[in-house]
């Protein structure tokens, strides 16, 4: 699904069509990336009104959610293989290992496997996301262990995580943004 060697369909803006504010925050996170400005924010910020408001949403769920930056990373690595996003793994692969996660565990997690360095609570979080893209659910018997390890809030917020980054990917193949080059 990773729209990997093809051709955007909707090239990345420029600042005339994104607008300065667009422009010069994607220019800012391409060098906190250490990639050129990223061509997730020069695309969807073709549609500025949409993409402020995306943004708002996705940073109330990373950076400013309530589960850890390393959990939050460990779900989008497991959503970005398992939907096949060449985009989001290229992103969130640097990502994870500056939230704490080893290469192994990163290599595991998009494997499909576990590691050995993943704690209990990760685990579950990788079964949640597991079934949530199979089933878009998760059983009964699996909420009842999240809610022994995480509060109400915390299994929303699991819940918002995965749905997002599976749009998110879905967006990126349909449009087919191709992985930003690094600088």
């Amino acid at each position: 699904m990773s729209g990997a060697g093809t051709t955007a369909r909707i090239a990345p803006g420029g600042w005339r069509e994104v607008g300065p504010f667009v422009a010069a925050f994607a220019r800012i996170a391409g060098r906190v990336q250490g990639t050129e400005p990223p061509a997730v924010f020069l695309t969807l910020g073709r549609h500025r009104r949409l993409f402020w408001g995306w943004l708002h949403f996705a940073g109330r769920l990373m950076p400013g959610g309530r589960l850890s930056r390393r959990e939050s990373e460990l779900v989008i690595v497991r959503v970005a293989a398992r939907r096949g996003s060449a985009y989001e793994l290229e992103q969130h692969r640097r990502l994870a290992r500056r939230a704490g996660l080893s290469r192994e565990e990163v290599a595991a997690i998009e494997s499909f496997g576990e590691h050995p360095g993943l704690s209990e609570r990760e685990r579950l979080l990788l079964r949640a996301t597991d079934e949530l893209l199979a089933d878009q659910d998760i059983p009964d018997g699996l909420w009842a262990e999240l809610g022994e390890c995480f509060e109400d809030r915390e299994r929303i917020e699991i819940v918002m995580l995965v749905g997002h980054y599976a749009m998110l990917a879905t967006a990126l193949h349909a449009l087919r943004v191709q992985p930003d080059r690094p600088r």
